[in-house]
């Protein structure tokens, strides 16, 4: 199998990405890598970190069509899947989508969402399609959401359910920029005319075209092992109460093929799943202490330091 497709795919998004947000090349990779598995990012971090513009600029670099969602309190469910209204010309009712109907989706702010409004993407985020008064809609084929939410504010927000954290194939966190990045940043035009000027170096066909080619990519035995020696250890260690479920086993296994095909490889590696599992199963997890997105990945990276990793015979 040739996967310099896969390569190549990942190098234009990274340079097309690049220009507008500095210094971030891994966690423009691990999107591009969910937006091929079909799968979900929520961004968490500090606010001014550029999560917002992070994805402004891949889904200008992907193409189709892309909306933003403010998540308030105020909204409501049908602000976000649509609505019907009576056209008083027509003198019928008629359904006007709503911005989830679109290939690229930004919830800014989720967590500012009463749960009800929450909810409403959950038929979305899992079954790609939209069910608003008794009438089921398809959504795109390349249909992505980013959901951003600042970790360290409680007044005002309410935390996502775990039902919808399962969702997300992966969360990220993009910290502050090195010293010398942030000053090129400060001293250049603004990162939204940057953003402007980006042009898309991908298209939904080639995306959808990889992800057919996914499960060509190899898992031995002994690496699929280790990944469920990760998921099992996360069911029967007294850190959580409630382990990874079958999804995030399944989401694990398809990141890390297409990971591994972005690195030019045929062949997913044991180091390819423990890079991978913190932003993929992290989240996923009951703690049996409270903690926030941090100290999970903590306790999680020191579960994942215990687990033997197989070495090649």
């Amino acid at each position: 199998m040739d996967v310099s497709a896969f390569v190549s795919y990942r190098d234009r998004l990274v340079s097309a990405c690049s220009k507008a947000i500095v210094g971030k090349k891994r966690e423009i990779t691990l999107i591009a890598v969910c937006h091929v598995c079909g799968g979900h990012v929520l961004l968490e971090d500090v606010p001014g970190t550029g999560k917002t513009m992070l994805f402004r600029a891949f889904a200008k670099a992907c193409g189709g069509s892309f909306k933003r969602i403010q998540f308030t309190p105020d909204v409501m469910p049908g602000d976000v899947t649509g609505i019907h209204f009576y056209n008083m010309k027509t003198g019928d009712f008629e359904f006007r989508p709503g911005p989830v109907f679109a290939d690229m989706v930004l919830a800014d702010e989720i967590n500012r969402a009463t749960p009800r409004t929450q909810s409403s993407l959950l038929e979305a985020m899992a079954e790609r399609q939209v069910s608003v008064d008794g009438e089921t809609r398809q959504l795109s084929e390349t249909f992505m959401v980013a959901a951003t939410q600042n970790p360290i504010e409680s007044y005002g927000t309410f935390p996502l359910p775990e039902a919808q954290m399962d969702r997300f194939m992966m969360r990220l966190g993009l910290g502050y920029m090195q010293r010398e990045e942030e000053i090129g940043v400060a001293l250049r035009r603004d990162t939204e005319d940057i953003i402007e000027d980006i042009h898309p170096v991908v298209s939904a066909e080639e995306t959808l075209k990889l992800r057919g080619m996914t499960d060509q990519i190899e898992i031995s035995e002994p690496v699929i092992g280790y990944l469920m020696d990760i998921v099992d250890r996360t069911r029967h260690d007294v850190r959580f109460t409630i382990g990874a479920s079958p999804r995030g086993t399944i989401a694990l296994t398809k990141a890390a093929r297409v990971f591994a095909a972005f690195q030019g490889r045929t062949y997913v590696t044991p180091d390819d799943v423990k890079h991978l599992a913190p932003y993929v199963l992290a989240h996923r997890l009951y703690y049996r202490t409270a903690v926030d997105s941090a100290g999970a990945e903590a306790l999680f990276s020191e579960m994942l330091s215990e687990i033997r990793v197989p070495t090649e015979a």
